[in-house]
């Protein structure tokens, strides 16, 4: 079969396209012919050995698939050839066909295409666990999205308006704060970027604070964000798309009795599988209720994914 392989740590430029061993079947997978798989920023941390999973080289990036089951392991139940399912693999997504544990694949809804069932467990997974599991998100609750414009940004915006959450926006680009009120009606946004007292802002709009904060952002805009949390809010640490992994001035959580709250979706997947599984059934309906459109920018063959 065909595969983008990381063969050494480096840049995408360094990724290669060409033939490779298919994956073993144990007695509870499930092969998958893929038909698309989604491409997001753990992809790029992966193959340049900056991220918390460190698979063998060679191995292809590539975390989330969709696709049909071409095979079936004796142990894996509920699954058989010719279902279309989403495949969360952690890597190895970027090739003809995958292998994972069935508590790793999602029989998708009829009439789901297969690019929405692929962008859906890396982005629209972690969000529905960090503001459900994590947050305990309440309807009319202020939630603060930072990088909203990014992937698992908008995701949130969508979860969070879908939870009954009202909405804080915040960017570095006025084209693409201006786009999310276009995409998803979001009413309030805020450019970090040109805005130095965006935090003021926020402050403003919430009436004193957001009850809840998504950071997949870190750097300075994790304080500043402590600087205009609600009392009793909860700060939710989703990554740092920043560069930069801050610390938490204890003083400032002691003042405003919050929380700061790690989010890893991928352990949280493996460890809980039914609620993880509830959680997308829960994705499924809103799609299905036309409440859940995800914005996919770019699409590309295989063997252009480096």
């Amino acid at each position: 079969m065909k595969a983008i392989l990381c063969k050494e740590y480096g840049p995408p430029e360094k990724l290669v396209y060409e033939e490779t061993e298919r994956p073993s079947l144990d007695t509870g997978d499930v092969r998958i012919r893929v038909r698309a798989a989604g491409v997001n920023f753990p992809d790029l941390l992966i193959i340049e050995n900056k991220y918390q999973f460190k698979p063998p080289l060679p191995f292809a990036p590539g975390g989330e698939v969709a696709g049909d089951v071409i095979e079936v392991g004796a142990e894996a139940k509920g699954f058989a050839a010719g279902d279309h399912v989403i495949g969360m693999c952690g890597w190895n997504g970027f090739a003809e066909e995958v292998v994972v544990h069935r508590d790793r694949a999602l029989k998708m809804p009829e009439g789901m295409p297969y690019e929405v069932g692929t962008v859906l467990p890396t982005t629209y997974g972690t969000t529905v666990y960090a503001l459900v599991q994590r947050a305990h998100l309440r309807p009319g609750e202020w939630l603060l999205v930072h990088g909203a414009a990014g992937g698992v940004g908008s995701a949130a915006v969508e979860v969070g308006k879908n939870l009954g959450a009202r909405i804080v926006a915040t960017g570095g680009d006025d084209g693409k704060l201006a786009r999310l009120k276009e995409l998803y009606g979001v009413e309030h946004v805020v450019n970090y970027r040109s805005s130095p007292d965006w935090k003021d802002a926020v402050k403003s709009i919430t009436g004193g604070g957001a009850d809840v904060v998504y950071d997949p952002v870190g750097g300075d805009v994790f304080e500043q964000s402590l600087r205009c949390i609600a009392w009793e809010g909860r700060l939710l640490v989703i990554g740092f798309a920043s560069g930069t992994i801050p610390s938490a001035k204890a003083n400032l959580l002691l003042l405003k009795g919050c929380s700061v709250v790690g989010v890893f979706w991928g352990a949280f997947a493996a460890r809980e599988p039914e609620t993880n599984r509830k959680n997308f059934e829960m994705l499924f309906d809103w799609w299905k209720a036309g409440k859940l459109k995800p914005a996919i920018s770019h699409r590309f063959p295989l063997e252009k994914a480096a």
